[in-house]
């Protein structure tokens, strides 16, 4: 699926805005994995926000909050930064080099936790490749700017929002508004959200919409902590997460 074109870049002015890491989207996405404390039997990928890159994320405390909570579990950390998004493959490689490799690798689970820009990979991973993780961890994922999330309020929430005609292509000009497409089936199809899980701040600067997206998800599953957009508020949530987890399967 390529989402992006040299025209998204208008879209993404905001993101660009500052010194964030892009990643060198000619070679393979850098990975680092963290081998799980007990034998391993679940592989937790981790997508950054556009702030991280694979020193960020071993400095972040998502890898110990992981395995605080599940010690079979092996981390594996990625830089998918924006260079990626921008090539307009960052979802086709996410499968190809991170997530189908790993299931040849004999996994019994495989679970994406998503941070902010990695939320929306996240999601964009679940719609071109459904039913390809056993669940997600969305942590304050981005999910478009206002005037798009506004149309979505305003119509009354998802499930009575009414997206344009589906496009031909997913492109930098349509991108967002797929990102809610993708969100509405989970109104129609529950089951297909009944292993994802939201998490965000109080004061998170993405906090406006994600009351849109609590309806879509099971009960018990968002995680409202006190905080901003940054690891503090996330590795702990993480935890608290996979702990019901596997508490709801006990």
């Amino acid at each position: 699926m390529r989402l992006f074109s040299l025209s998204s870049l208008v879209l993404w002015a905001g993101m660009l805005f500052g010194c964030f890491p892009r990643g060198d989207p000619s070679k393979p996405i850098p990975t680092s994995i963290i081998s799980a404390p007990a034998k391993a039997q679940r592989l937790v990928v981790v997508l950054p926000g556009r702030g991280d890159d694979l020193n960020g994320l071993r400095k972040s405390g998502i890898a110990q909050a992981v395995q605080s909570a599940w010690p079979d579990a092996d981390v594996m950390l990625t830089g998918l930064a924006l260079g990626y998004y921008m090539e307009g493959r960052a979802v086709q490689r996410l499968h190809d080099e991170v997530i189908a490799p790993a299931r040849r690798r004999g996994y019994g689970e495989i679970w994406l936790v998503g941070a902010s820009l990695g939320g929306m990979g996240a999601l964009m991973h679940d719609s071109a490749y459904p039913n390809q993780v056993n669940g997600m961890v969305l942590l304050a994922p981005y999910l478009g700017d206002k005037p798009v999330w506004s149309q979505v309020a305003a119509a009354g929430g998802v499930a009575a929002w009414q997206p344009p005609p589906k496009p031909d292509t997913v492109n930098g000009d349509n991108f967002q508004q797929e990102l809610w497409r993708h969100l509405q089936g989970w109104s129609r199809q529950p089951a297909a959200a009944r292993n994802v899980w939201l998490a965000y701040g109080k004061k998170d600067s993405f906090r406006e919409f994600m009351p849109l997206v609590t309806p879509l998800l099971p009960p018990g599953h968002v995680l409202l902590r006190e905080g901003g957009h940054d690891w503090d508020v996330w590795a702990p949530a993480t935890r608290e997460v996979l702990l019901q987890i596997d508490k709801q399967r006990r």
